[in-house]
């Protein structure tokens, strides 16, 4: 699914996001910015031991936070790192996902990024619901992506057509809301 924001396009896959050829992947990392499970091991794993090499040095991140390193063996030519909440069921768990998606479209934008792909941050080990997730994701994407016309293409990496079929819903009850996003127009992509 595409949606076009303005000059921008946001678009939903189901993929890998060790394998995206956007210019930046976003690492849901953990706070020491180390080789783990989930994302964060995977995106370890291909890019090969000098990413963990220069991590060491950035001095960890806080959660909420982003950090930018090389993409070393990955696709994409850098990983933005970023340190989602563990989902507790308070309200700052909400302020902290939203901070991941708005930091991380910062540092993308002062390093002139013009595309980035993301997973669906703190929805695996940390355990943050998907839809509950899913709508400060693509609330915050969208609102940056009217604000930042520099971004071309946020992509938002699923693991799954369940995650998916999550996301399009959320993104399509967004968009029937005209005040919160009068510039957005949906397509399908093509099949090759």
């Amino acid at each position: 699914m595409k949606v076009k924001v303005s000059e921008s396009t946001l678009e939903l896959v189901v993929g890998d996001i060790t394998r995206q050829e956007t210019e930046a992947i976003v690492n849901a990392a953990n706070n020491r910015l180390a080789p783990g499970g989930g994302v964060a091991g995977a995106i370890h794993r291909a890019a090969g031991p000098d990413l963990w090499e220069e991590c060491k040095k950035l001095g960890g991140c806080e959660t909420g936070q982003a950090k930018l390193t090389r993409g070393y063996r990955l696709p994409a030519l850098c990983v933005i790192h970023t340190v989602g909440p563990v989902y507790s069921g308070s309200s700052e768990d909400a302020k902290l996902l939203e901070s991941c998606y708005r930091e991380s479209l910062r540092v993308a934008k002062e390093r002139g990024i013009k595309s980035v792909s993301f997973p669906a941050i703190s929805t695996g080990i940390f355990g943050y619901p998907v839809e509950e997730a899913a709508k400060i994701a693509l609330k915050t994407i969208l609102d940056e992506l009217r604000s930042t016309p520099s971004i071309q293409l946020v992509r938002l990496v699923l693991r799954d057509s369940d995650t998916m079929s999550v996301h399009e819903k959320v993104l399509k009850s967004l968009m029937q809301d005209p005040g919160i996003h009068p510039s957005i127009s949906c397509s399908r992509p093509h099949s090759a």
